[in-house]
């Protein structure tokens, strides 16, 4: 089922060239379109158009920005919102097969002293294709001493649920997220990765801590099971957890925190069902020994991408949890008390596209992409 595409059902609160692209346009406050919130009245400004698909977002310390294009694209926006026309080369071969390609990018902690840059994406293998990581040390419009840290094990041959987002917590260590596939089955097996948020080390290596290690027949990597399709995951402002979210199939979107070891029970328990013929996954929606959700949606809203706000340019929605919805075409914006939702605002519906990723940005606005095959990098300013 092509992402984004699901049946209605009850809604549960539950230097290269300096020249820029033809296809950049500097965005304009003049002309940006004004929102009103519930909190916030907001201008929705276009930086970029003309991105074919593009995937994640990761501010340099410069001011610049790079920008994933799903068909194997790296890209570098200028700090005056302008595309450098030729991407970033010396990237890894990426497999552009169904969902998958290139998909995020992160920068290292510590950026400034060695320019590592982190890519998730689409690569074949022994078995066929898997979500892969890579790093490598961003130059002058290139990547270089490029190194794979991660392949995904076993590959296969389905072109669904690669995942995949990274985010590094504040010990330094890398998490990646991982679909399932498209083989639900997979996501319960102690020794597949897939379905499953992975935790390493910088450099790839696997932390004597985590909580498969000498299990026998588990892969270490593995830090969580149970998941279906994660392409949202960012870092809790005060605890420091990882927070995601994952397409359920139909309805059953899920926002989860990530704790070692934890089962988060797909395909065994699920709030969605039988695509089209709406039967049942599983065995309910609970089970003893499997996570709840702390958040779910019925019918789906086909997440992708989630940032904390954490700027001081919003001060009504500090703290808030926002989420991309590919569904609708829109923007969520959660209120919460701790880990509880207490409030849901839908933003943006059809005013920009699919909405893939959502980034809090260094100078306090929210930075947007939609997946289009002419998708657009936009900011949310305040409007007056």
């Amino acid at each position: 089922m092509k992402e984004g595409h699901t049946a209605n059902a009850r809604f549960v609160l539950g230097p290269a060239l300096l020249l820029s692209a033809t296809l950049a346009v500097c965005g304009s406050t003049a002309f940006a379109q004004v929102v009103r919130s519930e909190a916030h009245s907001f201008r929705v400004v276009r930086l970029v158009e003309g991105l074919e698909h593009p995937w994640g977002l990761a501010f340099l310390p410069d001011g610049r920005m790079l920008v994933t294009e799903r068909p194997g694209r790296l890209r570098i926006v200028e700090r005056d919102g302008q595309l450098v026309s030729l991407p970033v080369s010396g990237l890894p071969a990426i497999a552009v097969y169904g969902q998958g390609g290139l998909l995020d990018v992160a920068l290292h902690p510590r950026f400034r002293e060695n320019n590592l840059v982190y890519l998730s994406y689409a690569a074949r293998g022994e078995g066929g294709v898997g979500t892969e990581v890579a790093r490598g040390r961003l130059g002058a419009y290139r990547l270089d001493d490029v190194e794979v840290i991660f392949r995904q094990q076993p590959k296969g041959n389905s072109g669904r649920h690669f995942g995949s987002r990274l985010v590094f917590d504040r010990s330094g260590l890398l998490y990646i997220t991982l679909g399932d596939r498209g083989e639900m089955e997979r996501a319960q097996r102690p020794g597949d990765h897939a379905g499953s948020v992975i935790r390493l080390y910088d450099d790839g290596r696997v932390p004597p801590d985590n909580p498969f290690v000498g299990k026998p027949g588990w892969k270490p990597e593995k830090y969580t099971l149970g998941n279906r399709n994660i392409q949202g995951a960012t870092l809790h402002p005060q605890t420091g957890l990882v927070w995601t979210h994952e397409h359920g199939p139909q309805g059953g979107d899920e926002i989860n925190v990530m704790r070692a070891g934890v089962n988060y029970g797909w395909p065994v328990i699920t709030y969605g069902v039988q695509y089209v013929i709406g039967t049942r996954i599983g065995e309910g929606t609970h089970k003893a020994g499997m996570a709840q959700p702390l958040y779910y949606w019925v019918p789906s809203i086909a997440p992708s991408g989630m940032a904390f706000y954490t700027g001081d340019r919003f001060p009504g929605w500090r703290g808030d949890l926002f989420v991309g919805a590919l569904r609708d075409q829109m923007l969520v914006r959660l209120k919460l008390d701790g880990e509880k939702v207490v409030k849901e605002e839908r933003l943006l519906k059809d005013v920009i596209g699919r909405i893939r990723d959502v980034r809090n940005g260094p100078d306090g606005l929210i930075y947007l992409l939609t997946d289009e095959p002419r998708g657009i990098l936009a900011r949310l300013e305040p409007a007056g």
